[in-house]
């Protein structure tokens, strides 16, 4: 709709109620309102009658308190545009406080009002899901820019393997996202880490098994997230080693989990051990990142009871604690 503020077009006030109310979540700007034919004496009535309340310049909400989120997303959209949701403001569930990341083309220079950050992204254009509400950076794209800002690798690994787990993107679509970033930053960390979610690692416990126990010590590889149904209830392996009759569950709920779910998870081992010939083997944080040689020994002679002809090498680590 064209620019439109005269005399001879009544105010759409019904379009108004309408675009502010059910599509944008009761936000509105003053160039969608100019659209919809309204005058400035319009608009400092609407403000004067409470209709509506200045959030940025230029772009006004339907009440008087304090905005949600999804209002202040669709005033940072509003109060740049065009643009759009970027980063973790792009995501499934983003952060509930903090400022609202938005992009705008490389080309432009826009001044973030508060509680907005405004990234200049060269990846504009065909990058955007303008049919999203508020709209918003493709998802994979979103995911890997919010990885490479994450506070370290593994909370970057942690909130990729949420939205893999969580069936909202493909592991192989991150890796195609990050295949058209070849000067990004931190690009070969979240290689390894998007390789690392392929293989089947699907937590940070599960992550720092697979490397620093298993990769690093020449164990087998072991099958990851192997669905299996015990006595009725259904489970999901976090690592098997079918032909050795072992399986080990990282258990990085050890320090907050209640009594009763521990003594589930214990009646489902010994049932695996009972019904699957399957030995269980519960690793915490400490055993996994504060003495991952000894816990590599324990799973190889573990291993090897059950048949595995290999030898557990040394790492790195195990070499230096030989000096």
């Amino acid at each position: 709709m064209k620019h439109s503020g005269d005399a001879k077009q009544p105010f759409d006030q019904d379009g108004m109620v309408r675009l502010r109310d059910e599509i944008q979540g009761g936000v509105i700007s003053r160039r969608q309102l100019r659209e919809l034919h309204a005058r400035d004496h319009d608009i400092r009535r609407l403000v004067r009658s409470r209709e509506v309340a200045v959030i940025h310049p230029g772009v006004y909400v339907n009440h008087t308190g304090n905005p949600t989120w999804g209002q202040r997303a669709w005033a940072a959209v509003l109060v740049c545009w065009p643009a759009a949701l970027t980063g973790r403001s792009a995501l499934p569930s983003p952060p509930e406080r903090g400022p609202i990341e938005v992009m705008v083309p490389m080309s432009r220079t826009v001044r973030a009002p508060g509680g907005v950050v405004i990234r200049r992204r060269a990846r504009f254009d065909g990058y955007v899901d303008w049919a999203a509400y508020p709209p918003r950076q493709l998802l994979a794209e979103a995911a890997i820019d919010a990885a490479v800002d994450a506070g370290d690798a593994g909370e970057a690994f942690s909130m990729l393997a949420d939205l893999v787990q969580t069936k909202v993107v493909r592991t192989s679509a991150l890796l195609e996202a990050l295949r058209r970033r070849p000067r990004m930053r931190d690009r070969r960390l979240l290689r390894e880490l998007l390789e690392d979610l392929k293989d089947g690692a699907c937590s940070v416990l599960e992550r720092e098994y697979l490397r620093r126990v298993e990769r690093a010590h020449g164990l087998p590889a072991g099958e990851r997230q192997v669905a299996d149904s015990i006595a009725g209830v259904f489970v999901e392996r976090d690592v098997t080693y079918v032909a050795y009759g072992v399986v080990v569950e990282l258990d990085g709920r050890a320090f907050h989990g209640s009594a009763a779910a521990r003594d589930a998870d214990h009646a489902r081992d010994l049932d695996a051990a009972v019904t699957r010939n399957l030995r269980t083997v519960r690793l915490t944080y400490g055993q996994v990142l504060g003495d991952p040689c000894r816990t590599a020994t324990r799973i190889g002679e573990l291993l090897g009871h059950g048949g595995w002809p290999g030898k557990v090498t040394p790492c790195i680590d195990c070499l230096a604690d030989r000096d």
